[in-house]
């Protein structure tokens, strides 16, 4: 059980999904109608791949794989129109993550919630919508995660406290126990997006029925010491801490995170052991297998 496991040990989440994709230079043809970029859509024509990519973490030691939903809302999803899909990619992506799991023994499948890009906290109102609207983009797509099979649900680079809120209430109309984590992102001095401060955001989600808190995305895991330092001092959760690979640079118009595994390992090292609320850590973007088989080192290590 996903619960017993978070009390026994620290947990290893995946690293990136998307720039593993990228990195194998698919063609058209691999995605829905051609369109090339539209990752989620590879559960329907490329479960292979997606497959692939949760055994190469397995392999590296991951305790947990993340599903490859992370836009596989229905908002999202209307923007390669297949919006009438939620239910089945959703499904579809914690089966094969299940599978590939099940491979390996005591090994976990969280299901992804990422945002739907809308800032209902926001001033502008071409970014607003309604709590209903909201709730209704998530309904389907925690309805197939729980259906394929997800031991816990992340809800990750938050942006907006009352999405957050707002997606944790509809995971618990339809299921009272599965374990939630909810992750919020912060671009930097520990502030989300639309500038709230992280004790804002713990406090006031803390008390909705979630397992775990954690951050994820945005900067490398030194530009999160402040948030996580607060976090073990005030926090009543484990927590999960899912960093970049640093903070990325623009070479030629692409990305390109420069920590390399073994600093980003000793980096992971020194955070969990100096907090011990601290039960899980992965990696987002820019992290590879070779990452988590970095932190994999380290955890073992501490053992």
């Amino acid at each position: 059980m996903f619960k017993t496991a978070l009390k026994e040990r620290v947990l290893l989440f995946d690293g990136a999904m998307g720039t593993e994709i990228q990195k194998m230079g698919l063609q058209d043809d691999c995605f829905p109608e051609g369109q090339n970029g539209f990752n989620d859509g590879l559960t329907l024509t490329r479960p292979d791949i997606i497959e692939q990519i949760h055994e190469m973490y397995l392999d590296a030691g991951a305790d947990c794989i993340q599903t490859n939903t992370f836009g596989s809302n229905k908002p999202k999803l209307d923007e390669y129109s297949h919006g009438a899909d939620t239910v089945k990619m959703n499904e579809a992506a914690a089966k094969i993550a299940r599978q590939a799991a099940d491979k390996y023994g005591d090994r976990y499948v969280i299901g992804t919630i990422g945002p739907t890009g809308f800032l209902p906290s926001g001033p502008d109102k071409s970014m607003d919508c309604t709590l209903d609207e909201i709730s209704d983009a998530f309904d389907g797509q925690i309805r197939g995660l729980l259906g394929g099979g997800a031991d816990a649900l992340v809800i990750e680079t938050s942006n907006d406290v009352l999405e957050l809120k707002t997606i944790i209430t509809t995971i618990r109309s339809q299921d009272a126990d599965v374990p939630i984590i909810a992750n919020v992102t912060l671009p930097m001095n520990s502030k989300m997006l639309l500038g709230t401060p992280i004790e804002a955001a713990y406090t006031t989600i803390s008390g909705m029925q979630i397992n775990a808190f954690g951050i994820n995305c945005s900067t490398g895991p030194d530009d999160m010491m402040p948030a996580i330092d607060w976090l073990q001092e005030n926090s009543d959760h484990d927590l999960l801490i899912v960093p970049n690979a640093g903070l990325p640079d623009n070479k030629d118009g692409e990305a390109v995170y420069s920590m390399t595994p073994d600093i980003m390992g000793k980096a992971m090292k020194h955070i969990v052991k100096k907090h011990d609320k601290v039960r899980m850590i992965g990696g987002c973007c820019g992290t590879t297998p070779d990452h988590i088989r970095s932190m994999r080192a380290i955890i073992d290590a501490a053992c």
